[in-house]
């Protein structure tokens, strides 16, 4: 297993830039290779709206590996079926981010193809993918209405071309997303989890996570996604798939965590509204830090209905003693607590 380092805050070009440095990516780079960075870019959104990749993941990418030598470096990226790559690279700013620092942007959608075996038989991959130095997949953690959970191994959707993206509706989703996360098998995996969606890869309620991690095997990444989204590894099955397929292990552990700071060095959690409000009410909430807040958002969704029951998080509460379930070690004093800062969705999931 290998280290998962976590970064918690709201600039995402600099949290970018201490996860590539905390876990030196420059020595993921060949000699002389090439960077390819794929972000997340389904449809026409802004990142606020939970969806796509924030630019500033590009920026402090492209501004790190330039600091470090790399002159070869390009965005590849192919909106789904239906939208336009390039509409969809304008509405998230990714336009600028690419005229400032003089880096092309592939629409992959354009590219040439090879067809390469993989588990499930042949399959069309795109060239530039398939030729990077070193492919760094930059996904958002989301709620996805097919696979329940998109991260990593999902995110490598966008390396085919559209007919190839009907046959994997047409298999099902689960087999042909597995081989492909083990046909390229990304270097490096950086995830922007500030604000993911809960429940839909389009976006729309988006979960202030205040959180991002990065990886080196994007098997593992989904697994500790799945526990971030309160979710069992059985309810997204191409992950385990994609272990038997030899695209990476899907286990982790806390002792696989490195932080480089705490999650109350994000900014609090701002006051929820729509789905977010519905889920929470009756949450009794103070000074709750965004992850920790998030965590217990997605579990409650996961979980479905926990109303009439005492929930309390925040450090507010730090150092009461409290009549019902406490979330994070904040709130230690409650009769039942869910331990961690912050905990996963996972474990209070399983609390409620």
């Amino acid at each position: 297993m290998g280290a998962i380092w976590q970064v918690f805050g709201t600039d995402a070009h600099g949290m970018t830039m201490s996860l590539l440095q905390a876990c030196d990516a420059i020595a993921l780079v060949p000699r002389d290779g090439s960077v390819a960075l794929k972000p997340n870019l389904v449809l026409a959104s802004a990142p606020e709206a939970g969806a796509v990749t924030h630019p500033g993941v590009l920026s402090g990418c492209i501004e790190y590996f330039r600091a470090c030598g790399v002159q070869n470096i390009s965005v590849i990226e192919s909106s789904w079926v239906g939208d336009k790559t390039l509409r969809a690279m304008r509405t998230a700013g990714y336009d600028e981010v690419c005229k400032r620092y003089d880096v092309p942007f592939f629409d992959l959608k354009a590219d040439k193809v090879r067809t390469v075996q993989t588990a499930v038989g042949p399959m069309a991959l795109c060239a530039r993918a398939l030729d990077a130095g070193l492919l760094v997949d930059l996904p958002v953690l989301k709620g996805h209405c097919q696979t329940r959970m998109t991260c990593a191994l999902k995110n490598l959707k966008g390396c085919i071309p559209d007919r190839e993206k009907r046959r994997f509706h047409a298999m099902g989703l689960t087999k042909p997303i597995a081989a492909l996360g083990a046909a390229l098998r990304p270097g490096l995996v950086v995830v922007d989890s500030i604000c993911g969606d809960l429940c839909f890869e389009e976006g729309g309620t988006p979960v202030q996570t205040n959180r991002m991690y990065a990886g080196t095997d994007a098997v593992q990444i989904d697994a500790y996604g799945c526990a971030l989204m309160g979710l069992d590894l059985d309810e997204v099955p191409y992950v385990r798939l994609a272990q038997e397929y030899g695209a990476g292990t899907a286990h982790w552990s806390e002792d696989d965590l490195v932080l480089l700071n705490e999650p109350n060095d994000a900014e609090p959690y701002s006051p929820p509204t729509g789905t977010v409000a519905r889920l929470t009410r009756g949450v009794h909430e103070s000074q709750a830090c965004s992850a920790c807040f998030a965590s217990l958002v997605r579990a409650l969704y996961a979980s479905g209905d926990a109303s009439g029951k005492n929930i309390y998080i925040g450090q507010g509460w730090r150092g009461r003693e409290l009549d019902g379930l406490g979330v994070g070690r904040c709130c230690a004093g409650a009769k039942t607590c869910v331990m961690g800062c912050p905990p996963t969705a996972e474990a209070i999931a399983q609390a409620l």
